[in-house]
């Protein structure tokens, strides 16, 4: 039977990894929809389409907070199990785990 510590990384790693991805997807989808309402404006569309491709906007920069709070609580999650089974370092899940704290650093607030 594997070991139930590795598998609790394994899931770890997979829940920050998945944050993080969602985390870029919301900021790309915030600018895309930043452009889109700046272009509605140009092209002086109606004043009602106008709003709602505004409140779109809204809608995706709300989530880049919510997804980068959950991504904090994953990260020191993940980052806590991996400094209480030092004795697993050499196994490969171990190993992917600490890869995958180093990628997320850069989707954290700089205060951390």
């Amino acid at each position: 039977m594997a070991d139930p510590r590795i598998r609790q990384i394994k899931i770890k790693t997979g829940v920050v990894k998945r944050i993080a991805k969602e985390k870029v997807v919301y900021e790309k989808e915030a600018e895309q929809q930043r452009n889109r309402v700046q272009r509605i404006k140009d092209e002086g569309q109606d004043e009602h389409n106008i709003r709602k491709q505004e409140e779109v906007l809204q809608e995706s920069l709300m989530m880049v907070p919510d997804c980068q709070r959950r991504l904090m609580k994953a990260y020191a999650d993940l980052k806590s199990i991996l400094e209480t089974e030092q004795d697993l370092k050499e196994n490969e899940d171990y190993q992917l785990a600490e890869q995958v704290l180093k990628d997320a650093e850069s989707q954290l607030p700089e205060s951390t």
